[in-house]
């Protein structure tokens, strides 16, 4: 038997301490928590550069962490595989997503913004009713918010889906393809929409007003909503104190807008001029909207299966 002597004894005793020690403060302190938020240039990118939402999470442990992406699917995608926690996206892009099978859980809706989207013609352009697009080269975003205006639209003026000529662009391609003369006409969103009537004269021939809400839609992973209401509770509060703001300043919003857009002021002030303010937690009744056009894309069978978006809802739903 080997005898210890009593000073390496207490050498040994007082490592096996230290060592152990971290392991108990870590046991001690709660996990730390985190909001990932995807963003694309718009009302997020403007909460980012104020800096607020950092501010309200603080108290809570909570940090912050941005990354900027250039459309809603993309965003989706990022959630799918884990890598964000929060985005804000248009009406469309979470119905192919949620019947892809993705985790998604609606958090809040703009109030309806109908006059941020249209059809619209060239400036001399024949076309003078919805009727008359009958046949015509029609250039949109596949599955988009848009998409949904244009079956709609039809519907309302009965022009059969069948009778609409489609031609599936993204909007820098539709734009190129519009002022080239290779598509009649084009449906699109702001600010795309702003900038084709403010630089290519373009005339709108039918928005979305009397036809579809075209809401925005803020989400985050069933699993992040479960263990992080009180989180994202907050950051809807924000993202609502920008919505506010720039109703009553509209001309300051425009004015960073466009330069996050890279746009001419002139086309800021005409998105932000038409469009109407305000983020609410979502309800059964906003998912009810959501649920017509999930109907509408499975019945022309652009999405694989039939879904129910009340399984994209969060605890405690109004």
């Amino acid at each position: 038997m080997t005898l210890i002597s009593a000073p390496r004894r207490r050498l040994i005793q007082g490592v096996a301490a230290a060592i152990a020690l971290p392991s108990f403060a870590a046991l001690a302190q709660a996990p730390a928590r985190q909001l990932r938020i995807g963003n694309q240039k718009g009302p997020l990118s403007v909460l980012k550069g104020r800096g607020t939402l950092e501010k309200r999470l603080a108290p809570l442990g909570v940090t912050v962490k941005w990354t900027e992406f250039t459309a809603g699917p993309v965003q989706l995608e990022a959630l799918n595989v884990g890598s964000i926690d929060f985005g804000d996206v248009g009406e469309a892009p979470p119905i192919f997503a949620q019947a892809a099978g993705a985790p998604l859980a609606y958090v809040a809706a703009t109030v309806p913004r109908p006059r941020a989207e249209a059809v619209i013609v060239p400036k001399g352009s024949a076309i003078k009713t919805v009727a008359d697009l009958k046949g015509k080269k029609i250039a949109l975003n596949k599955g988009s918010n848009v998409h949904y205006l244009i079956v709609k639209l039809a519907e309302k003026h009965g022009l059969p889906y069948t009778d609409l000529n489609l031609v599936y662009l993204p909007p820098a391609d539709a734009r190129a393809a519009f002022e080239k003369g290779s598509v009649d006409a084009w449906v699109i969103w702001d600010p795309f929409l702003a900038a084709a009537e403010k630089s290519l004269e373009a005339r709108v021939l039918a928005d979305a007003t009397g036809v579809v809400g075209n809401r925005g839609y803020y989400f985050s992973s069933l699993d992040y909503v479960a263990k992080n209401a009180d989180v994202l509770a907050i950051a809807v509060e924000e993202i609502n104190k920008i919505d506010v703001w720039g109703a009553a300043n509209k001309g300051d919003y425009a004015a960073e807008l466009a330069t996050l857009w890279g746009l001419p002021k002139p086309v800021a002030n005409l998105s932000v001029g038409r469009v109407d303010y305000g983020t609410t937690p979502i309800t059964k009744a906003i998912l009810a909207e959501q649920q017509q056009i999930a109907d509408t894309f499975f019945a022309l069978k652009l999405i694989p299966k039939k879904i129910n978006l009340l399984e994209a809802a969060g605890a405690g739903i109004a």
